[in-house]
């Protein structure tokens, strides 16, 4: 069983308990899923850069990423509708859990002046956005093999009910969050 789901079953669960008052296991916030998205604006014009990164997204999410489109046609980006613009990837259990532990573990501490992560990017309804600024950060990634060095968003999507309930719940897991 992965470390982290073991953690949170044994003590993050009665933690969440006692501190908002559930009467139940059920009620408590738990992970659903994450969603790893990276935009590639340029692969309107370059398709090879596209593969690029679908390859990388593998690596570091362990499945393969599915191709996001354009919805709608910007003159100004020189994109029309349903050109690929992005790759994005959804984990659920157990892969989930290891990519949380990476990042928390392995990658967030190799970025270069880390204080720590934002505590004001939830939704409103529980679910945690951050940005990365670039992919090398991950050890699946080799640096001699990356031509651009490219963005991506990392959702956590909880089953809180409030920012409050998330930001517990990501604390006690282990997010580095600023202070």
């Amino acid at each position: 069983m992965n470390r982290l789901k073991e953690k949170y079953e044994n003590e993050i669960v009665p933690a969440l308990m006692e501190k908002f008052n559930y009467s139940s296991v059920m009620e408590a916030p738990k992970i659903e899923k994450v969603i790893v998205n990276m935009g590639i604006g340029e692969a309107a014009q370059n398709p090879k850069l596209l593969d690029e990164a679908v390859d990388e997204l593998t690596a570091l999410s362990g499945q393969k990423p599915v191709i996001t489109r354009a919805k709608k046609s910007i003159a100004g980006f020189k994109i029309r509708e349903g050109m690929p613009i992005g790759a994005k990837v959804t984990m659920r259990q157990t892969r989930m859990y290891d990519f949380l532990d990476k990042l928390i573990a392995v990658s967030l501490p190799r970025v270069r002046d880390f204080r720590g992560i934002s505590q004001k990017s939830f939704d409103g309804r529980g679910n945690y956005t951050l940005g990365i600024r670039e992919q090398l950060i991950f050890p699946e990634i080799e640096y001699d093999k990356v031509n651009k060095i490219r963005g991506m968003d990392v959702v956590v999507v909880t089953t809180a009910n409030t920012d409050e309930e998330a930001r517990e719940l990501l604390r006690l897991i282990g997010m580095p969050f600023r202070k």
